[in-house]
């Protein structure tokens, strides 16, 4: 199990690397599809944050709305730390909207974990 516990913390670790190596680009090479595409991006990139995070958190006895809770948590205050990371990137700017997705992005991923947790304990019953 402590294995476990160190590939997910590493996990983590290394998602939120690729993400600050990406906010350190003073361009992404990504042709805009459509209007909201860096938003969508966002919410998607730290939906799976939230994922590593809730696996990685896991491991400390948290459980339920607490670890929920934590893993977003975590998220918002590395989106906040990313933003501001890229306000000083030449070529890039910090922005609340993109830490709105961020943060719904999150959201959104531990309400699918809670409620997926909640329906495998209702089968196991």
């Amino acid at each position: 199990m402590r294995i476990v516990k160190y590939l997910d913390w590493m996990a983590l670790v290394a998602y939120c690397g690729l993400i600050f190596w990406l906010s350190n680009q003073q361009t992404l090479p990504m042709p805009p599809l459509f209007e909201f595409q860096d938003k969508v991006m966002h919410f998607g990139a730290y939906f799976v944050m939230a994922a590593f995070s809730w696996r990685a958190i896991r491991h400390h006895g948290l459980t339920g709305n607490k670890l929920a809770l934590a893993a977003w948590l975590f998220c918002c205050v590395y989106g906040l730390s990313d933003e501001w990371h890229q306000s000083f990137v030449p070529g890039r700017s910090s922005s609340g909207w993109d830490w709105l997705a961020d943060s719904l992005g999150a959201a959104t991923a531990v309400v699918a974990l809670l409620t997926l947790r909640q329906k495998q304990q209702c089968r196991a019953s």
